[in-house]
Parts: C-alpha cells; structure tokens; sequence
C-alpha cells in the first residue's frame, strides 16, 4: 500500500506561512530543488487543498515557458503538470493540469486511493494536513526546517483534539543553505 506523506517547509519557530500568505522566507536553492524534484519523481499524486493547488496552478504550469527559469525550475514545472493532482475543495467547481477535485476527506475513499499501485503521495496545505492527521491517514512526516525565525504566521501544527502521535525518527539531512529535513514515520511503519 503506496504511503502518505506530509512534505512540508516550516520555520524553525514553527510557521508554514508567515503573516499574508508570505513564503519568501523559504531558502530554496539550487541544491535543495535538485532534492525535492528528486523526490517528486517518486511519488505517484499530489493530495492538495485548494489554497495549495490555485498557488501552484497559478506558477508552475508555464513556469518553464520563462526564459530565465533555472533547468531546476523547467523540470519541476514538467513534474508538476504530470503529475495526477486531487485539490480537496468545496468552492472549486473544477481544476485544471491533471486535477481531480474531491469534496470531502472521506478514509474509506483515501485507503481506496491508497491501495492502488504506485508510488507515495504528498499532502499539501496545512488545513488538508489537519483533516489527514485528525483521521490518521498521514504515514511520513518530512519537515523541511528554514533557519527563519519568523516570530507570526501561520503555525504547521494547530492545537487539536487529536490524541499524540508518537512517531519514529528515520532520517535527517541538512542541505548546504542551513535547511534541515527532518524524517519521521510511524512507529509500526503501518497506516
């Protein structure tokens, strides 16, 4: 059974986004992109909310048609386009680049996706990730740690009802610009 993944960039207080949406606290560089289109080649679907997708949607489908993208950004421009997308939205009537979009977070339809062949999937968003872990769907958390104290924003982790999670570290890397990839799956390595 492919896994599901929460691959997500935090600041090293803890926010996704700091105040306004605002992402260019991010330390993506050369090296780290090389990473994350790696890994992307891996995975087999993108599980976004809909803030996630319409901020991709509106960037990387012709992110490679501009002259000055890196080689870097064309190949990541290409894998996302690809790539089977499902955008969880109530408001969206329907999505383009390969995107199914889905309602509701329902488990059974989840584990069903999850059953098929292929690779991982990634969760995007961090009200997505939410629903996911409140249902205990998420397998891996990859957390990308920015050497940015950005003091507000938006926090990855909300306070929630949810009951701990007690999870096993299974990696680490730290990337040339200070960003630090933390690893950590469930103990059982079940989902």
């Amino acid at each position: 059974m492919r896994k599901i993944l929460l691959m997500m960039s935090v600041s090293l207080d803890g926010f996704f986004e700091g105040p306004g949406r605002q992402l260019d606290w991010h330390l993506v560089d050369e090296e780290l992109h090389r990473f994350f289109n790696e890994r992307m080649k891996t995975v087999s679907a993108f599980l976004d909310g809909r803030i996630t997708y319409e901020l991709m949607a509106g960037f990387w489908p012709t992110a490679d048609d501009d002259p000055s993208a890196s080689p870097t950004m064309a190949e990541f421009a290409g894998i996302w386009r690809d790539m089977p997308k499902f955008v969880f939205s109530r408001t969206l009537d329907r999505a383009e680049w390969n995107t199914t979009v889905v309602r509701e977070v329902v488990v059974e339809e989840i584990r069903a996706l999850q059953a098929r062949p292929g690779g991982d999937m990634l969760v995007g968003g961090a009200d997505l990730a939410a629903s996911f872990m409140r249902l205990d769907l998420i397998d891996e958390f990859h957390l990308y740690v920015h050497p940015v104290v950005l003091g507000r924003g938006r926090p990855l982790f909300s306070p929630s009802e949810a009951t701990p999670m007690h999870l096993r570290h299974t990696g680490t890397r730290t990337f040339g610009n200070g960003v630090v990839l933390l690893r950590y799956s469930r103990p059982d390595g079940t989902s």
